[in-house]
């Protein structure tokens, strides 16, 4: 059995959880969100915890059961705290401006860009060269950062472009005649 379904989920006292036959609901003080479920792995409430243990004794039921504890674990966690995603723009003349549900980017190129957020995803600015996105669903928030990061990712010999506020970009040496 996966040691990740092992550990139980804790349900913080503001989120309700609805179990069906075929998918699960998660509402909190931040929105709600449903994700389907799989015959391969066996859901038990216990109170104020969730338990996971595969259907069967498949290895596909043994790595469900580990993948549908931790999408459930971030979906209480998602609807209780929230998630955001921070990015940084290293560049001369970089900027980013926040105007309702778009972001408006200059990184270097002859024409601003305009992302849109998805349904669920806000964008804030605090200074020209910061970008934080929250949201309540952890894959969503992971993949507009991605998106807005692969504008212009940051380049090895000067660093410059969108980087993950955590991320170590490594600088090359510039090669020598």
């Amino acid at each position: 059995m996966s040691r990740v379904a092992k550990n139980p989920v804790a349900i913080p006292a503001k989120v309700e959880i609805v179990l069906s036959s075929a998918s699960i609901s998660v509402s909190g003080p931040l929105g709600k969100l449903s994700h389907p479920l799989t015959d391969a792995v066996s859901l038990n409430r216990d109170g104020e915890t969730i338990t996971f243990a595969a259907a069967n004794d498949s290895q596909h039921a043994k790595a469900m059961s580990g993948t549908m504890r931790a999408l459930v674990a971030n979906m209480v966690q998602g609807v209780s705290q929230g998630f955001s995603r921070k990015l940084t723009l290293v560049g001369v003349g970089y900027k980013a401006q926040a105007q309702g549900t778009t972001l408006n980017l200059e990184l270097g190129y002859s024409h601003p860009i305009n992302h849109k957020m998805p349904e669920g995803v806000t964008v804030e600015t605090p200074t020209q060269t910061e970008v934080i996105l929250k949201g309540v669903d952890k894959q969503v928030v992971g993949q507009v950062a991605a998106q807005i990061r692969a504008y212009r990712s940051p380049e090895p010999y000067k660093g410059k472009g969108v980087r993950y506020a955590d991320e170590v970009v490594i600088i090359k040496e510039t090669k020598k005649k």
